[in-house]
């Protein structure tokens, strides 16, 4: 089949998820700053919120930036690579409770590195997915690309696409040390592969 509707649901898939984060950010109630705190710590009390958020964003907005470059290679799409796709989205697609759980316990006294450890995990997951598809593309099915590649010409990229897998081992890992360290690995890769620099590298 043609990759039209491929990239299409895709697309879809990708949007919902990176419009459902904003609904982690809650309205502060008017009974909160009625006891005498004011609107604005409760804003700032948010901050765990925000850097979920932003952390989370930039990861799915790379996702969709990525995943496009990735689809316009292929000249046509085979159910290998259609049911890997779909394995992209369902890990993507439980992003936003990640990012949900994560900022809910980010401070609390318990379930922080549970927290932590989920989202993590959860994006890991995210860039072993996107790592097989990409694979399944260079080297299993070269066939199907729009244009002829040499192997050397795959395997870069492939190890470009393959860049942000250890980062996401070593926060996940470090959940059980330190949630913030979690936050400050993933918000950092994300910030990375936002940057011109990084232009071309998968996540």
């Amino acid at each position: 089949m043609g990759t039209g509707r491929l990239e299409s649901f895709s697309d879809g898939v990708l949007a919902v998820a990176i419009t459902l984060l904003v609904l982690n950010i809650a309205v502060p109630g008017l009974n909160r700053t009625a006891n005498g705190a004011t609107l604005a710590h409760h804003l700032a009390s948010q901050w765990p919120v925000y850097a979920a958020y932003v952390t989370s964003f930039l990861t799915i907005g790379i996702i969709w930036i990525n995943h496009h470059a990735m689809i316009s290679r292929l000249a046509r799409a085979d159910h290998s690579i259609l049911i890997l796709n779909l394995l992209l989205l369902l890990t993507v697609a439980v992003i936003p409770f990640a990012t949900s759980l994560f900022a809910e316990y980010l401070r609390a006294d318990h379930g922080a590195k549970l927290a932590a450890g989920v989202y993590g995990g959860i994006l890991l997951a995210m860039a072993l997915a996107f790592s097989a598809l990409d694979r399944q593309m260079m080297l299993r099915r070269p066939q199907l690309l729009k244009d002829e590649l040499s192997l050397e010409q795959r395997r870069r990229i492939l190890a470009r696409a393959r860049a942000g897998l250890i980062p996401y081992v070593i926060a996940a890992g470090l959940a059980a040390v330190s949630p913030y360290a979690t936050l400050v690995i993933c918000l950092g890769l994300a910030v990375f592969y936002a940057l011109p620099v990084a232009s071309g590298i998968g996540i």
